[in-house]
């Protein structure tokens, strides 16, 4: 096998990839927050009111290692359980904090995506998502 080039366009997917994944995390890290939290704080923003069971299979986590996140997110003030709906079920929300928080995330991530696109034109930056999509629908099935 050869060496991959540090030129090579891949090499460069790789490592904006990571470059990209680190300045995410700059954010959560800057309020204390864990790599994982965010995908919490974005499912309950996209489901308001959703119990424990519906937000462990939403993120594909079983709820031994989701119930500590919780607490934690609850004791940070991030979380918080909420009656909901007609029937005021039992369910789970972001409270003012968490939902700022998830302005700023979504807010740092517009950034990023900006910058990525920021260069090329509309068409180009379809053609761009096109061929990501493909790429990770390829690896994915591997």
């Amino acid at each position: 096998m050869t060496k991959p080039k540090s030129r090579s366009t891949l090499y460069r997917l790789i490592e904006a990839g990571q470059l990209a994944h680190q300045a995410l995390l700059v954010p959560l890290r800057d309020r204390g927050l864990e790599p994982g939290d965010d995908a919490v704080i974005f499912a309950l923003h996209a489901s308001l009111g959703a119990t424990e069971d519906a937000l462990a299979e939403a993120l594909g986590l079983d709820r031994a290692a989701l119930d500590p996140r919780l607490a934690r997110l609850m004791d940070r003030d991030i979380i918080g359980r909420q009656a909901i709906g007609p029937e005021l079920a039992p369910g789970l929300a972001l409270t003012e904090r968490g939902d700022r928080i998830r302005e700023l995330l979504a807010g740092n991530w517009q950034q990023l995506e900006d910058a990525l696109f920021s260069d090329l034109p509309k068409k180009q930056q379809k053609h761009l998502r096109k061929a990501l999509k493909r790429l990770v629908d390829l690896l994915r099935m591997t």
